[in-house]
């Protein structure tokens, strides 16, 4: 930031008589806030453990809504009473801590900048912050133990000084989106899991394993002698079921592992989709499911999309006869492929255009980028945004409406590839016949990333011979962690990637529940951004500021992409000192 920006925050420490806030008292907007409007609350005095904190910024999520509509039935506020303990919206936040608890002097200061992981695990329970926790749409607050002792330490990532208070807060969903293209698969076999070998009945094949497996409990079934030999030596219990049925694959599961799933599969040979399919069922969350075998299978196999997403399960395979060769990074990359065709299912949103821009600033990344969208309003947006880009980083990024389309998806893109396909399908759409199309696009070692999660037990079909026979991968995600973030802030810093350019709208603290219901509504074409310090500020998109507050539109960046300096004489022009 420039030095006129730091010499204004510096001077802003002290407090105001009251703290304005939107709780959340119950599901639906009527509860939020009170007869619509922001609530004036106590500035609290920290604890000896706890921090007071300035919410300098929030970034509205779609997660927002689906807790504004749900109240208490949100799975993460286990139905708690809401009008005795109300939660408060707001978990993309950047913050200011203002006083610091005596027990916390050594890790936190006065006037250090911060931004908030909220995804929160305490001893195994899921919380996070802006749901369990109240969240940023509110000035001051207290911040302590909740988020300061959970399972991975504090949740909250220090924010390097040349980062703006609006991206610092969009490092939340921009840390959602690099995880996308980080290993979240386990992918070696489990040390003391349950694995489950799967064979073909009168098979001679001398299978190998060149990497040590050492689970506690090996289940054969219908496996040829390599694969026995290979078990007794590993020392684990060996038990043998043969001639079971695929409709039997459920009951073993529950005799064996008590319906749990079996942490690793391993099916040798493979030639029944349904059996495939089936035996799929039975892995369990963060299992591997390892295909080996030189043939195709005889179909495609109906496969729990919802699972890949939320439960991060690994299918990983080989058509040589080493056990071992299915795993390891090397073996199942996670990443776009240098020069590669990457498609983007659903790239008009906030989130779908977060990852076109990732890709079209990504060092070595995709030569061509093909988006698509069902509004020609976002389409136009798109190309507003990521033409200039394309061209500047040397890429080709083309453009798709399959409800305007004279020509089919797959036409489109094996055109566009001049018949290649895709390396990438990256679907951030959460429909499951969306995902199946995506298949049909991509090469046969080509990625499917499942970004969008559609509910466990959403069934898809996909090309599983093709994991075998030609290295396709399929993954998942779903949150993030500090370490995602900490990654986009590496990248923001090193010039390599604009959080900035996510910004599409800004407003005060009163806007809060207008920008909520932009956000249901997609009213905006990006990331809304509301500056709790702000008071008289209204909901405006930055296409709009040239005309309303020219000031500040003055110091945008190409391409009306939003900067520090913008935010500066925003500031300058709104943010009243106490």
């Amino acid at each position: 930031m420039g030095k006129k920006f730091e010499a204004y925050r510096s001077l802003d420490y002290s407090l105001p008589s009251e703290s304005l806030g939107w709780n959340l008292y119950g599901a639906g907007f009527e509860n939020m806030g009170h007869e619509g409007h922001a609530e004036a609350f106590d500035v609290p005095e920290p604890n000896d453990d706890q921090l007071l904190v300035r919410i300098d910024c929030v970034s509205i999520c779609f997660s927002d809504i689906k807790v504004l509509k749900q109240g208490p039935a949100h799975p993460k506020l286990y139905n708690r009473d809401m009008r005795k303990e109300p939660t408060r919206l707001g978990h993309e936040v950047s913050l200011t801590v203002i006083k610091v608890g005596k027990n916390l002097a050594q890790q936190y200061h006065r006037g250090q900048r911060l931004a908030v992981q909220p995804d929160i695990y305490q001893q195994g329970k899921s919380t996070a912050y802006g749901y369990t926790v109240p969240g940023g749409l509110i000035q001051y607050h207290l911040i302590g133990k909740e988020v300061l002792e959970t399972d991975d330490g504090a949740c909250l990532l220090p924010v390097d000084e040349s980062m703006g208070y609006a991206e610092s807060s969009v490092l939340e969903p921009w840390g959602c989106v690099m995880g996308a293209y980080t290993q979240r698969r386990r992918l070696s076999p489990k040390e003391g899991g349950s694995l489950w070998i799967l064979g073909q009945p009168g098979d001679t094949t001398e299978f190998t394993c060149s990497l040590a497996l050492k689970p506690s409990t090996i289940i054969l079934t219908d496996v040829p002698p390599s694969i026995k030999r290979l078990a007794e030596a590993t020392g684990a219990k060996v038990i043998e079921r043969n001639g079971i049925s695929a409709d039997g694959f459920k009951a073993l599961n529950v005799e064996l592992v008590e319906g749990k799933g079996f942490d690793d599969v391993i099916v040798l040979n493979p030639t029944s989709a349904h059996a495939v399919g089936e035996a799929a069922r039975q892995i369990a969350r963060r299992g591997t499911f390892n295909l080996v075998g030189t043939k195709p299978l005889d179909r495609l196999v109906q496969v729990d999309l919802g699972r890949l997403h939320y439960d991060y399960i690994a299918f990983v395979g080989t058509k040589g006869t080493d056990l071992a060769a299915s795993y390891g990074a090397k073996r199942n990359r996670c990443e776009l492929r240098s020069g590669g065709n990457a498609v983007f299912v659903g790239a008009g949103g906030p989130m779908g255009q977060m990852h076109v821009q990732r890709a079209l600033e990504l060092p070595d990344g995709p030569r061509l980028v093909i988006a698509t969208e069902v509004s020609d309003e976002r389409l136009k947006t798109l190309e507003e945004m990521f033409v200039p880009l394309a061209a500047k980083q040397g890429r080709t990024i083309r453009f798709f409406n399959p409800t305007t389309s004279k020509v089919s998806f797959y036409d489109f893109v094996m055109e566009t590839t001049k018949g290649e396909g895709a390396d990438e399908v990256v679907v951030s759409v959460p429909v499951a016949k969306l995902m199946e199309e995506a298949d049909t696009v991509m090469k046969p070692d080509g990625m499917m990333v499942l970004f969008a999660g559609v509910p466990n037990g959403t069934y898809g079909v996909v090309n599983l011979s093709n994991v075998y026979l030609s290295n396709a991968q399929y993954t998942g995600t779903s949150g993030l962690t500090i370490h995602d973030q900490t990654l986009v802030m590496d990248r923001r810093v090193a010039g390599t990637l604009s959080p900035g350019r996510s910004v599409a709208a800004i407003g005060g603290l009163p806007t809060a529940a207008e920008a909520l219901e932009a956000v249901e509504h997609g009213r905006f074409p990006g990331k809304v951004i509301v500056f709790p310090q702000i008071q008289d500020l209204p909901l405006m998109s930055l296409k709009e500021l040239p005309e309303k507050l020219p000031e500040v539109a003055a110091k945008l960046g190409e391409d009306l992409m939003w900067t520090q300096e913008a935010e500066e004489a925003l500031i300058e022009k709104f943010w009243k000192k106490p």
